[in-house]
């Protein structure tokens, strides 16, 4: 299966198709079950084919009766195909909106970041951005500030930030890509209640682990909505197969569920190189694992079990923020002179020089 992306019109014409092809589709199948039936000697011989064929029958004519209430549904949405069929995976949206404008803005505050502070020396900052400093005074995580000086808006306004150029590429495009499906797949609200929940998380996490570091990126919240799939498919893996849309959407969940680890995977394995926090980065899949919980589990179909993982996602979300939370007001100690960013790096860089400094 692949994801296929045409414009309104395009989509218009191609489901007018669809529509065309379920029902010559429909129309055959139900002329050969009547005018071709089976013999006794052959039914017993092909009866649970004919089942299958059926059933299949009943699938193709929920779908076509749902085209046929909605002509337009098709074209409003986002799919994925079957290769055999070419029935659509039908999805909420049509645009990842919160996605791509998260992604806008984020490009635009680092080109002003850059215009006010100039691009620091490759050897400070390899990202190709500002100095270290710059990120400080826009709101980066700042351990000491969050901490000590009750700064607490510096848990959310990194996901705006970015050290650099190629920090801000890797994250866009991984936001703009598998981000803007998930957004498409789940609704702008549950993607912002788990892309939100992800970046405090990471925040949070980062305090306890990496508290004399300056951290700027949406990585952390960009690596919970891949927790976020994880937790969806979890709760969605005893769905029923037996209609069309179930059982594709099951094999796009096995296929999201290789792709989710596997990036996962990779993310994690370049966590531990220089300027890179891998505290963020594990901390916002641990956030983003248990907001799913919350997000995904009342739409189990079984009230019982719906009711009983919601509660599993609110006990987790309680451990995880309160242990992490607890740890961090009353157990780290982060260096004393982040509360001087500028004179923090004159330590470690000569000739430093501060060169943003919003007053």
């Amino acid at each position: 299966m692949s994801l296929q992306e045409t414009s309104t019109e395009d989509k218009q014409l191609e489901s007018q198709k669809i529509l065309r092809a379920l029902s010559f589709q429909h129309v055959q199948q139900q002329r050969n079950h009547h005018l071709h039936p089976e013999s006794p000697s052959e039914e017993s011989e092909i009866g649970h084919q004919h089942h299958e064929q059926v059933k299949e029958l009943k699938q193709r004519q929920e779908l076509l009766q749902q085209f046929r209430s909605d002509p337009n549904s098709y074209a409003n949405m986002s799919e994925f195909y079957d290769s055999e069929a070419q029935i659509p995976y039908i999805v909420k949206q049509k645009k990842g909106y919160l996605s791509l404008g998260f992604s806008i803005l984020q490009s635009f505050i680092l080109l002003i970041m850059m215009l006010q502070c100039s691009i620091a020396p490759f050897e400070i900052n390899p990202m190709l951005g500002p100095p270290p400093d710059a990120l400080d005074y826009w709101g980066g995580k700042n351990a000491f500030k969050i901490i000590v000086e009750g700064e607490y808006y510096r848990l959310i306004t990194p996901i705006f930030l970015h050290a650099g150029i190629i920090h801000l590429f890797c994250n866009v495009s991984v936001q703009l890509d598998v981000g803007a499906f998930f957004e498409r797949e789940w609704g702008s609200i549950v993607w912002f209640i788990i892309y939100v929940l992800s970046a405090l998380g990471s925040s949070i996490f980062s305090c306890c682990f990496k508290a004399n570091n300056i951290s700027v990126g949406s990585s952390g919240a960009v690596m919970g909505l891949f927790g976020g799939k994880l937790a969806e498919i979890f709760c969605r893996q005893r769905e029923s197969k037996k209609t069309t849309q179930g059982r594709i959407g099951h094999e796009v969940r096995q296929e999201q569920l290789r792709a989710t680890l596997c990036s996962v995977s990779v993310v994690m394995a370049f966590s531990f190189v220089p300027y890179v926090d891998w505290a963020a980065h594990f901390g916002g899949f641990l956030a983003g694992f248990t907001a799913g919980f919350l997000c995904f589990a009342p739409r189990i179909k079984t009230k019982s079990f719906a009711v009983f993982w919601f509660l599993v996602g609110v006990v987790m979300n309680a451990v995880l923020y309160g242990a992490l939370i607890s740890y961090m007001m009353n157990e780290v100690q982060p260096n004393n002179d982040l509360e001087d960013v500028c004179g923090y790096y004159k330590q470690y860089f000569d000739q430093y020089e501060c060169q943003c400094q919003l007053n």
